[in-house]
């Protein structure tokens, strides 16, 4: 017979309320009891038929004499005691029942949310963001745009100290785990409870690359459960060091840089192939907590994780005491230039970006923008602004300067839209729509040549009223008869506004675009002045005739776009240039724009040795200065003044544009031999030709010259016949006394040239 279960008491049967009769057959022996609460005996139990013994003898222990139900002591009345190992059975089998339905429950949770995840056969690593790597015309890399802040690099083209320190800090067991580190989660897990709150981190380089690829930063357990799912997929399907390289490329690392090429031009201006170690554990350190440890802005937290990133590959036997020493002691290049990310050549940067897609579309992968920068150039640029504001700006009550240079393709070789590329994003050389003043002339005496003036050409420098405005002079006096020469050299208000009366208003604006201007310019008599805003790119591109035989120069920024693998998707190559000056009439404006610098307003922008032309112009109440001048080999601009249109400080475009262009200009030209300006060799005509007939659409007759040039892109815009002014200026608004001007009321009747010059 079986044992019979074990009891923590004995119980005595009774039979109460039963009959008499029937107690011997179900009374039971006292061998056949467990006395004292201890163990069976083991021999085999009595049948009916065995001795009975007498109702009287106690049980058995110590129980004594008593009834045949009763005992002593020892008859079970205390509780068994658990041994040792009757608590570990007990707690073994309360742990497996409790795992059994733990594991059941976390298998229904995780079946839960893997129903709410889409299926695995359509999980896909998505794109990285496109990068656009924006270079200078010799390859300097100038800035990067897009999400990442930095273009794509496999393994073996960055350092080995970068997945080294990476793997040592985040990971140690990266190579052997598969994809979530037990070993480490557990750590984790004891840190977090000790200190009472979560300390440390127990995600695996798979899981964070996986919730960086996949999921939102919540921390939620349907993340967390999700984050694991998606990690073992990326095991799966990829091998460590494909883990490894996409990690890298897209972690972030602060001040806006995604991934390590991003973060060791972002920290460093490197690329990540020539990353040290000292600063491979610098970038290293910056994935637990980017903004708090970032060395631009906290370096002594940023070094102190340095520290601990070397140490850390110390242990993962990397590298050896003699390397971390060594990695302490460096000391960073002090001679590195200002950061990518708020340099001056991001404003070049910028317009790349806004006439890229017009080139090759969206930007749907890594591309690399050759542009027409030149580096050294636009640093020299850059300096020239900084020095003018940083030594006159608060004198004068300059706020802001901005400089365009380019070659006489159009070409821009130096951009500069402002002073602090990192305070104001707004660029002001190309964006900024302001009046020239009188850097606008040169276009209204070139009207004037190809009607037959010359530079000997006279006028009467005098008051003069048209219709009811009075144009006056800068200085407020007045010099009588005048060559044309004399007039442009020092800049004569009402002799410009005569040869605009003269040609034509609608003439002068029909020149002006067919030069390079492109903003909308109103046809009236002030136009001779610059009362029309024009951007400081557009203004210096229409000099450009003026130094390179007489060629349209249409700006631009972008030479070749290539994807990262090389091939091409834009290359501009070199396009026939349009004519639209005759030699003669540019020969006659650069000897008149030569004057101006050598005996005029624009003296303070004479470059020594080099033959040069340019122009002076300052607006009402000092708002705008500017100096555009060229040589053989460039035409640059020069704008300053104040965004909110405020008056400087008696500045004019004689002097701190003149001044700074200079300095630009100077550098630009050191150690490059002077050549002429073209058409030099042609004589200048020192006397007065009649004007040539013109059929009226304002456009020069074929002469001994040329047979003329064709209309550059303004045909709608028609000039006036010599001596014809109807319409002219008789709707011309008056010159604005504050900006953005208004319109002035229509005349009564109408005045012709006769009673403008005779004051009538």
């Amino acid at each position: 017979m079986a044992a019979r279960k074990k009891t923590d008491r004995r119980v005595e049967p009774t039979f109460a309320g039963r009959p008499r009769a029937n107690d011997d057959g179900l009374r039971i022996d006292a061998g056949e009891r467990v006395g004292g609460g201890g163990r069976p005996s083991g021999k085999p139990r009595k049948t009916k038929s065995s001795t009975r013994r007498d109702s009287g003898t106690g049980g058995g222990g110590r129980g004594g004499k008593g009834g045949g139900s009763g005992g002593g002591r020892g008859g079970g009345g205390r509780r068994r005691r658990l041994g040792l190992f009757g608590w570990m059975r007990r707690g073994i089998y309360w742990c497996l029942v409790v795992g059994i339905w733990g594991v059941i429950g976390i298998g229904c949770v995780v079946a839960y949310y893997a129903a709410q995840m889409p299926s695995a056969s359509t999980w896909a690593i998505p794109d990285r963001p496109p990068n656009v790597q924006i270079v200078s015309v010799h390859g300097d890399v100038m800035a990067n745009r897009g999400v990442t802040g930095g273009e794509a690099v496999s393994l073996d083209e960055m350092s080995p100290y970068i997945p080294e320190a990476l793997v040592s800090i985040e990971d140690r067991r990266f190579y052997s785990h598969f994809g979530v580190d037990p070993v480490g989660l557990g750590r984790a897990l004891v840190t977090d409870i000790v200190h009472g709150h979560a300390v440390a981190g127990g995600s695996t380089i798979t899981q964070q690359l996986a919730k960086n690829l996949f999921l939102s930063p919540q921390r939620t357990l349907e993340r967390k459960i999700q984050e694991l799912m998606l990690a073992f997929w990326l095991e799966h399907k990829f091998t460590k060091d494909q883990i490894l390289d996409m990690y890298l490329n897209r972690v972030y690392f602060g001040s806006g840089a995604y991934g390590v090429q991003a973060a060791a031009r972002t920290y460093f201006h490197e690329d990540a192939k020539d990353v040290t170690l000292a600063q491979a554990a610098l970038i290293a350190g910056l994935v637990k907590a980017p903004s708090r440890l970032s060395p631009l802005n906290h370096p002594k937290q940023a070094h102190q994780r340095q520290r601990v990133v070397l140490y850390a590959m110390k242990d993962a036997g990397y590298i050896d005491q003699g390397d971390i020493d060594a990695a302490l002691k460096a000391k960073p290049d002090r001679k590195k230039k200002k950061s990518y990310w708020t340099g001056s050549e991001n404003y070049a940067a910028d317009a790349v970006m806004d006439r890229l897609p017009k080139l090759i579309g969206d930007v749907k992968e890594d591309v690399v923008v050759t542009t027409t920068i030149d580096a050294q150039l636009q640093h020299d640029a850059a300096g020239a602004i900084d020095d003018a504001l940083a030594k006159d700006g608060t004198k004068d009550k300059v706020g802001q300067g901005a400089l365009v240079a380019m070659d006489g393709t159009g070409a821009v070789r130096a951009l500069i839209g402002g002073r602090d590329y990192a305070k104001s994003q707004y660029n002001r050389a190309v964006d900024a729509r302001r009046q020239p003043g009188s850097s606008f002339k040169p276009f209204v005496y070139t009207a004037a040549m190809e009607m037959g003036r010359t530079p000997a050409s006279v006028r009467n420098d005098a008051p003069i009223k048209i219709g009811k405005w009075s144009p006056t002079n800068y200085e407020g006096t007045y010099e009588g008869p005048v060559t044309l020469m004399k007039a442009l050299t020092d800049s004569i208000n009402t002799v410009a506004a005569q040869l605009a009366v003269e040609v034509g208003p609608k003439t002068v604006v029909q020149t002006a675009h067919r030069l390079g201007i492109e903003s909308k310019i109103a046809p009236n008599a002030s136009i001779a002045l610059g009362t029309s805003e024009v951007s400081l790119l557009e203004l210096t591109s229409a000099y450009a005739p003026f130094m390179n035989g007489g060629y349209r120069a249409q700006p631009y920024f972008i030479s070749k776009v290539t994807t990262s693998e090389g091939k091409v998707l834009y290359d501009r190559g070199d396009p026939t240039p349009q004519k639209v000056l005759q030699p003669k009439i540019a020969a006659e404006m650069d000897a008149m724009l030569e004057n101006v610098v050598n005996h005029g307003t624009g003296h303070n922008a004479k470059l020594k040795g080099w033959q040069m032309g340019g122009k002076t112009g300052t607006t009402q109440n000092w708002r705008d200065a500017l100096f555009v001048g060229f040589t053989a080999n460039l035409v640059t601009g020069v704008w300053f003044g104040n965004d909110d249109g405020s008056s400087m400080k008696h500045v004019t475009g004689g002097k701190l544009p003149a001044t700074a262009w200079h300095q630009f200009m100077a550098a630009a030209h050191d150690g490059i031999d002077p050549s002429p300006l073209p058409y030099s060799d042609i004589p200048v005509d020192d006397g007065s030709n009649p004007a040539p007939a013109n059929d009226g659409s304002g456009m020069p007759v074929a002469d001994a010259g040329g047979d003329g040039y064709p209309q550059g892109g303004n045909g709608g815009q028609q000039g006036m016949a010599r001596g014809s002014y109807d319409g002219g200026y008789d709707d011309a608004p008056v010159p604005p006394a504050n900006v953005g001007g208004y319109e002035a009321p229509r005349r009564e009747h109408r005045s012709s040239l006769l009673d403008v010059l005779l004051g009538r």
